[in-house]
Formats: structure tokens, sequence, C-alpha cells
């Protein structure tokens, strides 16, 4: 498992392992394409933490749409401490090209 910093889960360990994600299509990961709506991070009593993504995908007919889902839903749970994680996709608002940051636009040749 991914250790944290100080033991402790913290949303941006979340985040960074979401960064590590990527469409197969576009080289740019789910997060710096603006993919990746909500993630919260919610300690749990029992010293777990649960994970609750809300995501998109770049077109809703997208077939690799489930893999993705699992591929994060996958890195969520390999950081240590983190023991449910639910990863939704899903279509409100829909994706545009303007959800992309500057660091993915730069990717993709965009700026």
């Amino acid at each position: 498992p991914l250790r944290t910093t100080n033991g402790e889960v913290s949303e941006e360990d979340v985040w960074n392992q979401l960064r590590q994600c990527y469409d197969p299509e576009i080289p740019v990961n789910i997060v710096d394409l603006g993919l990746v709506y909500d993630c919260r991070l919610i300690k749990k009593d029992d010293g777990g933490a649960r994970v609750e993504v809300k995501m998109t995908l770049t077109a809703p007919g997208c077939g690799m749409g489930p893999a993705i889902a699992h591929d994060a839903q996958s890195k969520i749970l390999s950081i240590d401490g983190v023991d449910e994680a639910d990863v939704q996709l899903v279509w409100d608002p829909p994706w545009n090209q303007n959800m992309i940051s500057e660091a993915g636009r730069m990717k993709l040749g965009m700026i």
C-alpha cells in the first residue's frame, strides 16, 4: 500500500493517486483533464477512511468508462488507511474542454 506521510490519510493523498489514472486515449491524467468533479475523504470511527469520488468522462459513450473508474478505485484503495472507495460516473454537468487544467492544456498542446 501507499504509505501516507504522517500515518494519516489526507485528501491530498487521494488526489495524488487520482493523478496516476489516465484515459487510455489521452496522455493527460483524469485530474488535469477535469474529469474528477468531487472527492470526499470521510474518516470512520474505526480509524479507517472512506473515499467518495464523482467523475465523468470526455464523452458519455466512452467504452473505457468502467475501466477508468475501476483504475481510480484501485489506486485509492492502495492508500494505507483507506478501506472503502466509491467511484461514481456522473454526466451532469457535461464535461467540456474548458475543464482541462493549465498543465493538461500544455500537455495537449492547447497553449
